[in-house]
This record gives C-alpha cells, structure tokens and sequence, in this order.
C-alpha cells in the first residue's frame, strides 16, 4: 500500500519537512490543484489542501477525530478538550467557554489590553529600534493568558519558557521525533503554577472557576489550562507578529490603513487569512471513508492545512496578495471550524486589532529593519522568528496634548 500511494501522489510523496517549514505555500497551490487530498510520506500521513475538503474533515467528528493516543499536544500535555470529541470533549471544554465569549472578552480585558500594549511601547519607543516578536507580540498574549488563567503570581519570562518547550515538543512530533525532555519538564512546572491557583476566589480565574464544582479532576483543570495557555500564547503571539510584518511589508496597503484606521480589523482578517499562526491541525479517520478521491484507511492521520485552505483560489480571488479591500477575507478557517473552534480567537482578535492600531499610532515611520529581514517560518506553528522594526524617535510626551 505505501508504493501504492507513493505512485498515486507523487506530488506529496516528493514534500519534505524542510519545504513545509521555510515556505509551503508553492507547495501547497500544487497540492490543492492537483492532489488536494495527498498522502504525505514525511508527514506519514494525508495532507488536506482544498478548503472544501477541509471544512468537511473539521465539521465530521465521528468520522475524522482528534482522539488517538498519537496526537501531539497530547501526548505532552494530556488529555484535554484539544484532544477529545464528543461528551468528553464538551465536559472539558464548557468550564473554560463563557468567559471567552466576545462580549465577555470585550468587558474583561479591552481595557487591559490597552493598557498592556501602551507598557510596551513604552518600553521601546526612545530606542527607535525593537524586535517585536519578544517584546509586544509574546509579552502581551502572555500577560492577557497570565491574567485570563489567574496565574499572576509567575514571572512572564518563566511562562514564556515553559511554552517555548511545549510547543518544541509538540512540533518534535509532528515531525516524527520524540519530543525533548525540556517539554515534560516545563508542563511539570506549569502543573505546578495551576494547582496553585486552586482554591481561589472562582470569580479571580478561568483556572479557580474551572476547580470549583467545574466537572473536572485537578489534573484535567491543569491539562485544559495547559492547552489555553499554550494556545493563547503561541497562536496569538504568531498571529500579532505576522499582522505586524504583512502591513509593514506592504507600504501602499500600509497607507490606505493610516488614511483610514477603520481598516484595522481587515488587516487583521487579512493577515488571519495569508498566514496562519497555526498552519495545520490533526485529525485521525475513525472508519475507511474516501475523501476528495483519496481512500483513507481507519485511524490514519489526516493533517489539514489552514494555510492551504486559506489561498484556495476558488474562493480568494487572487489568494497570495495581501489585501485589505478582499471583501471575503473573514471566511477563513484560522480558527478551525466545528467543535473544536478556537475558543479564544475573541481575545486574539482584540489583541492584533490593540497592538497594530497603537503601533501604527504611536512610533511614527515605522518599518521594518531591512538589515534584518523577517519571513514566517515553521511547520506547525508560523512566524517570524525575529521581526526587527524602527522608526523615528518620537519627541518626549509630556502629560498634556499640546503642551
């Protein structure tokens, strides 16, 4: 059967990890045209290309499911709501919801939001010079986690190693490889950090909430907590770090943003759309069922491709173009679809939407550092690994207006 399959799809038999981590999206255009459900040999699996195909893998959770013991963020964390379907699935899942609902999202945290981005710029606004990824994009989704989890007692930088590991070892797995030791032993100290909050005023954190009278075991609360945090903080942190590169990449759409600030929330749409923070998202077939052509066996891996779906021409009128004015741009499935839709998309849009609006307002001329080039990259999670900006340092504010 492997032969087989490698004769049948030589187009994804000849893919590599290292093509899909630096830029996949040539790749991807000629899977989703001619193989666009296509077995994978580096993947050791199907790859789903097609937006179409894609929807319907997520929507179908008794035929494709994320339950199975390979999955990998369970295996580094546990079983949680990431990784279950059905009333499991919904039992882990319903303590942790209600809070991150949008208008719940809107009355929690807009203020502080606001107030933590206008931190760090101000941190860095006389240096005329920063690297944003590290210092606005991670430390803000940080803290909005921190906060939301009712862990704010931890140092950010801590948290910010302990998902720095998580997300290594999950990306290890996906590859193949086992993950590093580094990963158990920063869920450990994360186990640790929740079980502290345990006790407290539920009105104070998702995590006291979800301890007291939620349904779940310690151990559960923690696993969940982990995969918000791990979620919140690497997805978020991608997405305000591609936001950020795709309009200072591209100095007319740039323009029309400054000449018209309402157009934020179309970059950040776009921006969802062009380059996912995570770029695929597994599921396994529950039965041999055929899809887009392709006979999948029972408890085969099938990956499907946010950012392949994302470019599918047949609904993105011309799909690798960066554009504000795409009337569609919204319909993209960043953040999955059926019962496993993000649940924190809400509180990732409010802090892209935060941070490029007051980005763009407060350090003026700014650009990116053509000395240190920046471009997305990684196989699960994509982004700039340093995004180097700069811009003209801004005279010294007083506390009026006009002073």
């Amino acid at each position: 059967m492997p032969d087989e399959r490698v004769a049948a799809f030589p187009l994804g038999a000849a893919a590599t990890i290292a093509e899909l981590e630096r830029d996949p999206h040539p790749l991807l255009a000629r899977l989703r045209e001619r193989e666009p459900v296509s077995w994978l040999p580096a993947l050791d699996g199907w790859l789903v290309t097609r937006r179409d195909l894609a929807l319907e893998v997520m929507r179908d959770a008794d035929a494709f499911t994320v339950d199975d013991p390979r999955f990998s963020t369970g295996q580094v964390v546990g079983a949680s709501m990431l990784s279950l379907d059905g009333a499991d699935h919904a039992r882990h899942r319903d303590p942790f919801a209600r809070p991150f609902r949008l208008d719940a999202v809107r009355e929690r945290f807009a203020e502080f939001v606001g107030a933590e981005v206008d931190r760090l710029l101000d941190a860095v606004e006389q240096a005329g010079e920063a690297e944003l990824r590290r210092s606005l994009a991670g430390p803000l989704s940080v803290a909005a986690m921190v906060r939301a989890l009712g862990l704010d007692d931890e140092d950010a930088g801590a948290v910010l190693g302990w998902y720095d590991s998580i997300v290594a070892g999950v990306t290890s797995i996906t590859a193949g490889l086992p993950a590093e030791p580094a990963a158990a032993e920063a869920f450990e100290e994360l186990s640790a950090s929740v079980e502290r909050v345990f006790g407290r005023d539920p009105e104070s954190s998702l995590v006291a909430a979800a301890a007291d009278g939620g349904g779940l075991t310690g151990g559960e609360v923690v696993s969940n907590a982990a995969v918000l945090l791990f979620g919140g903080i690497e997805t978020t942190e991608g997405m305000i770090a591609n936001l950020i590169l795709h309009v200072l990449a591209h100095p007319e759409q740039r323009a029309e943003l400054e000449r018209d600030p309402a157009l934020v929330g179309a970059a950040v749409e776009e921006s969802l759309r062009l380059e996912p923070a995570a770029a695929v998202i597994d599921r396994y077939a529950t039965r041999d069922i055929e899809l887009g052509g392709a006979r999948i066996g029972e408890r085969e891996l099938v990956t499907i491709s946010l950012a392949g779906a994302n470019r599918d021409p047949a609904v993105f009128a011309a799909p690798d173009r960066f554009d504000l004015a795409r009337d569609n741009a919204r319909v993209h499935v960043t953040f999955a679809q059926g019962p496993h839709v993000c649940i924190g998309m809400h509180l990732a849009r409010l802090e892209g939407h935060v941070a490029l609006e007051r980005l763009l307002a407060r350090l003026p001329g700014v650009e990116l550092d053509p000395t240190r080039p920046s471009a997305a990259r990684g196989l699960v999670f994509r982004k700039p690994p340093t995004l180097w900006a700069r811009w003209e340092v801004p005279e010294h504010r007083s506390g009026t207006l006009n002073a």
